[in-house]
């Protein structure tokens, strides 16, 4: 390799690197601020592109132009009402002004830490400012009852202001702690709320106690329509056992009468067959009368020796 070579391959690689350290190159979802020495030179680059600096003197700083997340943690806030709940939220941010943001924060890490001060501190006066029912409710609405029977029992107070309204309340005062830091928060939101160990335990008790109460004036209720129940089952049973005797005792009289009629009628159409009736009746009295162990003494003039001596 002789000395030209290498003179071309040397100066290859210096326009090479010195290309590479000229040119910057930004898609579409950067923007970035060129800095010299630690400070801004020049406006923000925030068009998608091929972008120009100075070489080795000039550095580039890169920023998102995307919508960004920002994720709380969960922190124990009493509300105005003097319940401690657990509150966990998160916001959706975006950076609206590099140079400014460059200035005030540097970089997007210290954009996070910026934002969990403020909206920290914001939901934690916020949720302080407003009773729990505000925090965990955004409306008046009426409570959806599915069954008829729980129209009497479930209700629900009213609020004054509403969870949606205070989160609004919260992203408006975030807002105007951000407006000089070159961004602005696009939403906030509760993620989760819930109640500490303590609260939540009375909040059990209470619900237990509710369904209790509304169990017992159910079983109340049922224990009354048993009885009612019962009281009309026995009535109905005494109104039909009472027709039922009834019947019977008009169907036993007709057949009775008919009985009398059937006798009286053969009786009287002659003296043999009132003999043959007599005579019949007689027998019939002595098969249910005597049976062959059965010993009897009659006189003679008894009316049951009567067809014996005289058949």
């Amino acid at each position: 390799m002789n000395n030209k070579t290498i003179i071309l391959i040397v100066a290859a690689a210096f326009v090479a690197v010195l290309g590479f350290n000229t040119i910057f190159i930004l898609d579409e979802t950067q923007q970035a601020i060129v800095t010299q020495f630690g400070k801004p030179v020049g406006e923000p680059r925030t068009e998608p592109g091929i972008n120009i600096k100075t070489p080795f003197l000039q550095r580039v700083s890169y920023f998102d132009k995307r919508y960004l997340e920002w994720d709380g943690d969960t922190n124990q806030v009493p509300t105005r009402d003097k319940r401690f709940i657990f509150v966990d939220s998160y916001a959706r941010w975006e950076i609206t002004d590099p140079l400014q943001f460059f200035v005030r924060l540097r970089d997007e890490r210290g954009g996070q830490s910026r934002l969990d001060d403020i909206l920290d501190g914001e939901t934690r006066n916020a949720v302080a400012s407003h009773d729990l029912l505000d925090i965990v409710r955004s409306t008046n609405r009426e409570p959806e009852v599915t069954d008829d029977y729980l129209e009497a029992i479930e209700s629900l107070e009213d609020i004054t202001v509403g969870r949606d309204a205070i989160e609004r309340i919260v992203l408006e005062r975030a807002n105007e702690r951000t407006a000089d830091l070159g961004i602005r928060i696009l939403d906030f939101r509760f993620k989760r709320i819930s109640y500490v160990e303590e609260v939540r335990e009375r909040v059990y008790e209470r619900m237990i106690s509710e369904r209790k109460r509304i169990a017992d004036q159910f079983r109340s209720e049922g224990q009354g329509e048993a009885r009612a129940i019962d009281g009309e089952r026995e009535r109905d049973l005494a109104q039909i056992q009472s027709e039922a005797f009834r019947e019977a005792e008009e169907i036993r009289g007709r057949a009775d009468a008919q009985a009398t009629r059937i006798y009286a009628s053969a009786y009287n159409r002659n003296a043999q067959s009132r003999a043959l009736y007599e005579f019949t009746r007689t027998m019939e009295a002595f098969e249910k009368t005597l049976d062959g162990q059965t010993s009897i003494i009659i006189s003679t003039d008894s009316e049951l020796y009567r067809f014996i001596k005289s058949p």
